[in-house]
């Protein structure tokens, strides 16, 4: 028998923008639990992004989230000794988990100097449908449409 599954923790707002979904995205910006800066390095990101666009940082990083977060992915499923990819829909807190970890790896593979350069141009891509973690997205939902006809394994 499996045991009982770990209780969600709950995550306080972050101190400037008092949003959650800046504090998660702070907390996987992280490595070696140098949390001061990731978050340097997220407002920073945000500093530029306000002086590029002129337009209000946390709402692109909303509608940055949103567009890369994935609507379905595919599930390896055995069944009968063969192994298919199954399309599933994809969980509210696994997407943005996702969206999250996507626009952070892609971030980091870009060009420019600074981490809160990068962060700042792979966030404004992809609040203008472009860059590599919308590529990733498209990827993602393009293997679920091609494997549709094992959706019923689900």
């Amino acid at each position: 028998m499996r045991r009982r599954r770990p209780e969600k923790r709950s995550i306080l707002p972050d101190p400037v923008y008092n949003d959650v979904g800046v504090a998660r995205f702070i907390n996987y910006l992280m490595e070696r639990g140098k949390k001061g800066l990731s978050e340097k390095i997220l407002y920073g990101s945000f500093d530029i992004i306000q002086q590029k666009t002129k337009s209000d940082p946390l709402e692109l990083f909303k509608k940055a989230i949103e567009n890369v977060a994935p609507i379905v992915e595919v599930k390896s499923k055995r069944v009968g000794g063969a192994t298919y990819q199954v399309p599933v829909e994809v969980r509210t807190a696994r997407r943005q988990a996702l969206a999250y970890r996507w626009i952070i790896s892609y971030s980091k593979k870009r060009s420019q100097k600074t981490m809160s350069e990068k962060l700042a141009a792979e966030l404004i891509g992809a609040a203008n449908n472009e860059g590599g973690s919308i590529k990733k997205r498209e990827d993602t939902h393009r293997m679920a449409e091609a494997n549709k006809a094992f959706a019923h394994f689900r």
